[in-house]
């Protein structure tokens, strides 16, 4: 893709009165020599892959290091009992993220959007919406057009690895994509997809990536219901017309500058933040054993 800021992207949409999934389309089309119907025919792939993964879902499953599993089922139970706080559309986000989550640690085939460990953000949203509201799947699909140009924006101008600038880059960007996604399917206009994706990101900045035991499981997993229900805030904020005060590209620029400054004990080497508790310790010394 060739946008590096998101101000491109939407003066390119405008420029050629096209959609902006329709543009981030067309450009991807462009940029790897391919038709229109194979970029979409791909697209539509990895929305059946999350689709599928949620579907797969193994409640019994369990990570290699124990750590992983099961809590997806019982948000599951949880939200059936009808006494949760958030209520059934939430209850389903978070089961959901919590699921794509474990899928992620225990092995199973997942979509990285936009890494294997913020991988449950994007599906935690748009397949509840998607059910609730009877949304097609080509509405969908346009969706993850739209994710994957505020995903490739961010990739270019800050980072989507946690090893490089934090969780910010990775469930930061994750939950950004989905905000702007979230607008698109509900048919906000670019700018409101452009504040969705500003405030979301604006709202982890400073996220550390600190994986217990150097496993992408504690807290990664529990990471993805927080950039989930992250995306659907920011996204109502952007529908209600509210604006970020800071601009996206600002925004992504001021996430890669915290990277640059986060010391390397938190930038996934599991040696600061939670993987330094006294039971953080405990685990990857007994994994180790």
């Amino acid at each position: 893709m060739a946008f590096s800021s998101v101000a491109g992207l939407l003066n390119t949409a405008k420029a050629k009165n096209l959609p902006l999934w329709e543009t981030i389309l067309e450009d991807d089309r462009q940029g790897r020599g391919t038709s229109r119907e194979s970029s979409l025919k791909q697209m539509a792939a990895l929305w059946g892959a999350m689709k599928s993964a949620s579907k797969n879902y193994s409640p019994g499953a369990r990570s290699a290091s124990g750590l992983v599993g099961g809590d997806g089922a019982k948000m599951q139970a949880f939200a059936k009992s009808g006494a949760s706080i958030g209520g059934p559309f939430f209850d389903r986000v978070a089961a959901e993220a919590l699921r794509m989550g474990e899928s992620n640690a225990c092995m199973k085939r997942i979509v990285a959007a936009p890494t294997a460990g913020s991988c449950g953000v994007l599906p935690a949203v748009l397949i509840p919406l998607a059910e609730r509201d009877g949304i097609g799947d080509e509405a969908v699909v346009r969706a993850l057009f739209v994710a994957a140009g505020f995903g490739q924006v961010i990739a270019a101008r800050a980072s989507i690895s946690g090893a490089e600038d934090g969780c910010q880059a990775e469930i930061g960007a994750a939950s950004a994509m989905a905000a702007a996604a979230l607008v698109s399917l509900k048919k906000g206009a670019p700018e409101m997809c452009a504040n969705a994706c500003a405030m979301a990101l604006m709202n982890l900045l400073g996220l550390v990536c600190d994986p217990v035991a150097g496993l992408v499981e504690i807290p990664c997993v529990k990471r993805n219901v927080v950039g989930a229900a992250n995306a659907v805030g920011c996204a109502d904020m952007a529908l209600a017309g509210i604006g970020s005060r800071i601009p996206p590209d600002e925004v992504i620029d001021a996430m890669r500058s915290v990277g640059d400054m986060l010391p390397c004990a938190l930038r996934e080497t599991g040696q600061g933040g939670l993987a330094a508790t006294p039971s953080g310790i405990a685990a990857a010394g007994k994994l180790r054993k």
